[in-house]
């Protein structure tokens, strides 16, 4: 019997394209999601606006990120209003309905948990803050755990077919981070009492697990640069003697933390805001391993 390899080459590659086809496209605003993404849904094809040498507040709605969210299935991001300068814009740009709408493929992290920071009233004189509180909940362990299991409904009611799948793969994600929150806890307990100088509020879940007080924030407010006045201000506040650190994001500028770190002689820890912030942090996991061994090294060194 003669064989059409060419037949069988065809069918080969229309099998193969079938099989990526059925591959979930997921668009994530930050990598933090995309990292829990990844665990979640191993075999989807993920793609991350932004990276954590980013500001998250500010990205430009360029044609590669209209060109992926036109593509994908579903889109996870923070929520809590912290993309509301460039989803809206993206959302429109690509035209894609499915994720438009959380009833669909769009999921806000921070619909699913309590948010710290909430305020009734907000106006510009307040600067940048967040009416529906604080979103960068992915420095809360027990918040994360409860996103996973949410997002991995949303997986399943878009990929029902794959549901056995997804319990699976949130079983697993489940059991290794309960055993590393265990682990995170005892780092955090040495680092009960720290205070800190920090820029902005990036750390605010992290600060508050470990049970750490951000005394003072480098930015007179949210969203501005700090000014010559506002860190004179917190030199003074800085000479009770108390201060372990001054705390900022690896995307942010250094230049006002190393001003006051200088006339301080407090030690400048650069922390990452998300997975790839350092060299690090490389999936969730090691994000929070790394962000606690550096605070808990400056913390002794105080000490």
């Amino acid at each position: 019997m003669r064989i059409n390899f060419k037949l069988l080459l065809g069918s080969a590659l229309l099998t193969l394209s079938h099989g990526a086809l059925a591959q979930m496209n997921i668009f994530a605003c930050e990598p933090e999601y995309a990292a829990l993404a990844k665990e979640l849904a191993p075999d989807a094809r993920i793609y991350s606006a932004t990276t954590a040498m980013q500001d998250p507040h500010q990205v430009q709605a360029r044609p590669s990120l209209i060109a992926k969210m036109r593509q994908a299935d579903l889109v996870i991001c923070a929520g809590a209003e912290l993309e509301v300068g460039w989803l809206p814009m993206l959302q429109m740009k690509a035209a894609n309905v499915q994720v438009r709408s959380t009833d669909k493929g769009l999921f806000f992290a921070t619909e699913h948990v309590k948010t710290l920071d909430q305020m009734s009233n907000v106006d510009r004189s307040m600067g940048d803050v967040h009416r529906l509180g604080n979103p960068h909940v992915h420095f809360s362990p027990p918040r994360m755990l409860t996103i996973a299991q949410a997002l991995t409904d949303k997986l399943i009611q878009l990929d029902e077919k794959q549901s056995a799948g997804y319990q699976q793969q949130l079983s697993r994600f489940t059991a290794r981070w309960q055993l590393a929150m265990t682990q995170w806890q005892i780092k955090a307990r040495g680092l009960q009492g720290m205070k800190v100088i920090a820029y902005h509020s990036s750390f605010r879940y992290l600060f508050d697990f470990a049970n750490i007080e951000q005394v003072a924030d480098l930015e007179p407010k949210p969203g501005l640069p700090p000014t010559s006045s506002h860190l004179a201000s917190l030199l003074k506040r800085a000479d009770k003697g108390d201060i372990a650190a001054v705390i900022i994001a690896s995307y942010q500028d250094q230049r006002g933390a190393n001003w006051l770190a200088e006339k301080s002689n407090l030690p400048v820890i650069v922390l990452p805001l998300s997975v790839g912030g350092n060299e690090q942090s490389n999936d969730l996991f090691s994000l929070y391993d790394s962000t606690l061994d550096l605070l808990t090294q400056a913390y002794r060194a105080q000490k």
